[in-house]
């Protein structure tokens, strides 16, 4: 079975490359897939954690957005477990 979450690891993008790359995460994760993982970081401020909040709040594949298991990560839930 393939792992039910994706990682993006989103370091060193700026805001457009990081959007270009959950969008294709998102255009990727098929049905075993219920929560991409954007690995942001927290160190170097927010630019790419406000935007995922902000930009994929109301994606049509996105249930809802919550943070991951650590302050450097956001989880796009796409299904309940």
């Amino acid at each position: 079975m393939m792992n039910a979450i994706i990682e993006v690891d989103l370091h060193g993008l700026n805001v457009r490359e990081a959007q270009e790359a959950l969008d294709e995460a998102l255009r990727n994760a098929d049905q075993t897939v219920y929560r991409v993982r954007a690995v942001h970081g927290f160190n170097n401020g927010t630019a790419l954690r406000d935007m995922i909040r902000a930009e994929y709040r109301w994606h049509m594949k996105v249930l809802r957005i919550c943070p991951g298991p650590n302050r450097g990560q956001t989880d796009l839930v796409l299904r309940e477990y």
